[in-house]
């Protein structure tokens, strides 16, 4: 399974008007904790199922949208529910406690 991708063009339909909660993966491909953080994440996404979903952002293809959410450290997670930030990670996080920010939604 791979996540889908999201970028300026399509950031509003899929994570600001998503009818569910989103974790958006704010990420790099030169960023080595970013790409071990990839595979936890399409594990996370396969267990989850509807509940929520999970998409991945390049910075450096979408600085504007990095710069809006004051993303200074990569990989940083940011929860959407509704349109509206709910919660932020930063860093590489552990399985758990990125399942608990998305089961707390």
């Amino acid at each position: 399974m791979s996540l889908q991708q999201v970028n300026s063009s399509n950031f509003e339909q899929a994570v600001l008007n998503s009818d569910k909660p989103v974790l958006v993966d704010f990420w790099a491909e030169w960023c080595g904790p970013c790409r071990v953080l990839g595979p936890v994440l399409e594990e996370i996404s396969g267990e989850i199922g509807t509940k929520a979903n999970i998409v991945k952002l390049n910075v450096d293809e979408s600085r504007d949208l990095a710069m809006k959410y004051g993303i200074r450290g990569i990989p940083t997670m940011i929860l959407f529910k509704n349109g509206q930030v709910v919660n932020t990670l930063v860093g590489n996080q552990p399985k758990d406690v990125i399942l608990k920010s998305i089961d707390a939604l």
